[in-house]
């Protein structure tokens, strides 16, 4: 997947005739191979020679989804010949042979797809074709043996992610994969396993590798209120967890105060005081003045970091935020005053291409 913050070279180079003849003749034998797969699957031939004519087909254009849905019944094909004679009345040591047989093409393919993940990791139909394999694996096999395949896929993910931490693909198909392994459909028997701990422990990780990862600041968010629920945490348990984040994402902050997906993961945590988002956060319980404590240590705390950081627009943003919240909490502004006209002042001058926007906040909290 494209790899944030990498500069890619070009290899366009000038066209000799050699290279269009060549062209032409690499044109042909793929419409050539396009009409004869399709004789083939109109034909009804779903058999091992026609799925490598797919093969071919994907290894040369892998956006050709019609060739991965041939791919899907030439397989679900193969599946139905593997179950026939279980369908039948088969002993017990011949199903299992029957699922062998069904590991092996489900693993076979998935190992097809890897070089064409590594050349175009960015085609919505390789992934796509992928997840369906998976569900097949969990359709048709016992839980112990998809959980295999699923549980695998984890680990491709997990080194996907490590050549492009930000990929907000490879984190949408992370969360795919972690909730399936989650479902009922994978747990082994008499046991449930959740792996909200474990994927809350690789934000954490992923945080420490890059600040500025958005989509690991998001998942963790998502993650939070799940995990709680799940430890069954009381209000104490509740405090000391928010305590631990608005810790982390402070020192985060110190550490990169122009990063927007920190600020972001703040106003997230922020909600939390709010009494109109607070239902869904970590700490829904706070009390009123809980709540305007938490507010005022978080506005002294980033009115600290304006010294040298004047320049900052998300400071201003942020202590603006926190100023109107407070207001809203306690029916009059803090205590060291009004300055949100001075703030707004500052955003003018330092995001001049948003004047419209700060000329409209401060019309609207004049009016309040």
């Amino acid at each position: 997947m494209a790899t944030h913050g990498i500069t890619r070279g070009s290899d366009v180079r000038p066209t000799t005739d050699q290279d269009r003849r060549k062209e032409i003749q690499k044109i042909k034998d793929y419409k050539g191979l396009v009409d004869f797969e399709g004789i083939k699957i109109k034909e009804r031939q779903y058999t091992i020679e026609t799925l490598d004519l797919t093969s071919k087909l994907l290894k040369w254009n892998p956006e050709y989804y019609t060739i991965w849905n041939h791919r899907r019944l030439i397989l679900r094909h193969q599946f139905s010949q593997a179950f026939k004679q279980e369908q039948t009345g088969k002993l017990d040591n011949a199903i299992a042979q029957d699922n062998e047989a069904v590991i092996s093409l489900i693993y076979s393919d998935l190992e097809f797809l890897v070089p064409l993940l590594r050349k175009f990791p960015k085609c919505y139909w390789v992934w796509d074709y992928r997840l369906w394999l998976l569900e097949e694996s969990t359709r048709l096999l016992p839980a112990i043996n998809a959980r295999k395949f699923w549980q695998q896929e984890l680990v491709l993910v997990g080194k996907m992610l490590s050549l492009d931490s930000r990929n907000f693909l490879g984190w949408g198909y992370r969360r795919t994969v972690i909730a399936a392994l989650d479902s009922t459909a994978l747990q082994p028997e008499g046991s449930a396993r959740s792996m909200i701990e474990q994927e809350f422990d690789y934000t954490t990780k992923m945080i420490k590798s890059n600040l500025s990862n958005f989509s690991a600041w998001h998942n963790r968010s998502k993650l939070i209120p799940r995990l709680l629920n799940e430890q069954g945490a009381d209000n104490a348990r509740r405090r000391k967890f928010l305590d631990e984040e608005l810790e982390l994402i402070q020192r985060a902050l110190w550490a990169g105060s122009d990063d927007q997906s920190l600020w972001f993961y703040h106003q997230h945590l922020m909600c939390t005081f709010d009494p109109k988002y607070a239902v869904d956060s970590m700490a829904p319980d706070l009390t009123l003045e809980q709540r305007s404590k938490y507010v005022t240590q978080e506005m002294e705390k980033i009115l600290e970091m304006l010294d040298g950081a004047e320049d900052c627009k998300w400071i201003y943003q942020s202590l603006i935020n926190l100023a109107v919240l407070y207001r809203d909490l306690n029916k009059h502004w803090p205590a060291q005053g009004n300055p949100v006209e001075e703030w707004i002042d500052e955003l003018r001058r330092l995001d001049p291409l948003r004047a419209g926007r700060w000329n409209d906040l401060k019309r609207r909290l004049e009016d309040q």
